[in-house]
């Protein structure tokens, strides 16, 4: 999570979303930087509600606008799907070495999910609270250059971006039947994706 006092504006940090690497761009320009520990560098709305803006808000009487990145929901999973196949997590029960894709989302979509599976849920991550809380500003993981103009002009900065923390190359296919029962279970997910512009 970055933090823009000045300009009253927080990064939340989606994982699967590339925002090590806006971290990494954007860390010595930030008011403040969460990177450690992961429940809290990847601090949800609900998260940022209860314990991030009541600093703010107690102590400088400040709101912040949120902001957050959304990536395509089976773009995502693949993301985990490969990061979770990397060589070090190689017999972790978090593993998904010898696991298809299609039984990763199949069991992703399940009620009570496997270690494997159990990623969370980026519109879940984004959920508005009951006080108003909510996210001011969406962004598509897959439409860089609106994300990034638009930091260039609220922070008056011009970005650089490196690659971090990238998943392994694969290419993934989901059968139709599993990618229907997909974007069945899981409707709150695309319908978010498909309202950010």
């Amino acid at each position: 999570m970055l933090v823009f006092y000045k300009e009253r504006l927080a990064f939340l940090s989606v994982p699967k979303t590339g925002t090590t690497a806006y971290e990494k761009a954007l860390s010595a320009r930030a008011d403040m930087v969460i990177s450690e520990p992961p429940m809290l560098k990847h601090a949800p709305v609900y998260r940022y509600n209860r314990f991030i803006r009541p600093m703010f808000l107690r102590v400088c009487d400040a709101e912040m606008e949120l902001m957050a990145v959304m990536r395509e929901p089976i773009s995502w999973l693949g993301s985990w799907y490969r990061y979770r196949r990397r060589p070090f997590m190689r017999g972790k029960p978090n593993s998904t070495e010898n696991i298809s894709f299609d039984d990763f989302v199949s069991a992703y979509v399940k009620g009570n999910k496997p270690g494997f599976a159990d990623v969370g849920s980026q519109a879940g991550f984004m959920k508005g609270q009951p006080n108003g809380t909510t996210i001011t500003h969406y962004f598509r993981y897959e439409d860089q250059p609106r994300l990034q103009a638009f930091l260039n002009e609220r922070l008056d900065i011009n970005l650089t971006l490196t690659r971090e923390n990238v998943s392994p190359p694969m290419e993934l296919e989901l059968t139709a039947d599993v990618e229907s029962r997909l974007r069945r279970k899981c409707a709150e997910e695309f319908d978010l994706y498909a309202s950010i512009p």
